[in-house]
């Protein structure tokens, strides 16, 4: 049994003391943690509806409803791993470059301590940094929940950093295989058939929405595991793959897409993969509905946190 426990709902109620994740202590000594739990509160890569730099508190507060046991496995995270909210990763909300090298330079850290962080975000670009110290030595695979491809080359006469171009970013340094990457989620308008061509044409496999209706859940499944069952991987949750009639806020939401239930059994499914690092990005409170985004991200967080440490 592990020291470290969130604080109970049955002694302290929900919506008293500091809101952290999952009401877990805020402990910044990495040295005592498997996981940590880190909020990235940076959204200068936003083309568009800003505001998922305040994903991360209003993520710790909807976190406050989340119970410690699985509701399929009846396990807990907390009673195997040491498990704490490190609290956010430094950003200059005035300098697109400062904050990659800051997020980049924060997160060399929890690499170098050997604990496996769940990033809270934030709009997308943030995983590039983080991509850029958890595979700093060799590429790693890449599983990616999403309504985008992301691979985007630039925008705006030659902008090349933005949240619409991390992982085309990621396969130029070399820090994503792109033969050892899935993308799921893949739907609506393009701004020209190359969006998503271009990822093809790497060797990414891309499940539309539309795949995934056509192969089923079994065949997806089977067909991410094909891909990734041995390459260590990093697992990207852009809450805009599930469809804005349940995550309205968000920055660029799209029709068609995940109910929650699908989204929570897509993650269930994948915990025979070797994941070292997770992220959930682009909740934007501000055009969020009753914090229905904010919920969902911090349920979908704690998913992630118990397919990572296989309790699901």
């Amino acid at each position: 049994m592990t020291k470290i426990k969130p604080i109970s709902s049955m002694t302290i109620p929900r919506f008293a003391d500091i809101a952290t994740f999952f009401r877990l202590p805020i402990i910044k000594d990495l040295e005592q943690l498997d996981y940590c739990i880190c909020g990235v509160p940076w959204d200068g890569g936003t083309t568009n509806r800003p505001g998922a730099r305040h994903g991360p508190r209003e993520i710790r507060n909807s976190s406050s409803l989340i119970r410690l046991y699985h509701p399929k496995s009846l396990q807990s995270p907390y009673d195997n791993f040491n498990v704490a909210d490190i609290g956010d990763c430094p950003v200059n909300p005035a300098d697109l470059q400062d904050s990659l090298k800051k997020i980049e330079n924060f997160y060399n850290k929890i690499y170098d301590s050997k604990t496996i962080p769940i990033s809270i975000g934030g709009d997308h670009l943030v995983s590039l940094p983080i991509l850029r110290a958890l595979a700093k030595k060799k590429p790693i695979g890449l599983f990616q929940f999403d309504s985008h491809t992301d691979t985007y080359d630039t925008y705006f006469g030659g902008f090349k950093y933005t949240h619409g171009t991390p992982f085309r970013r990621a396969i130029e340094e070399n820090l994503i295989d792109p033969k050892k990457y899935v993308m799921l989620g893949i739907r609506g308008s393009l701004y020209h058939p190359d969006d998503v061509s271009w990822a093809k044409d790497q060797g990414i496999t891309v499940i539309t929405i539309d795949d995934y209706y056509e192969m089923g859940f079994e065949k997806v499944v089977k067909k991410i595991h094909d891909v990734l069952h041995d390459v260590p991987t990093y697992l990207t949750f852009d809450i805009d793959g599930i469809d804005s009639t349940f995550a309205p806020g968000t920055g660029t939401p799209e029709v068609g897409g995940f109910n929650v239930r699908e989204s929570q059994m897509i993650i269930r499914a994948l915990n025979k993969i070797n994941f070292i690092g997770a992220d959930v990005v682009e909740v934007s409170p501000p055009f969020d509905i009753n914090n229905m985004t904010s919920h969902i991200g911090a349920n979908i967080a704690f998913e992630i946190l118990c397919t990572l440490t296989k309790t699901n």
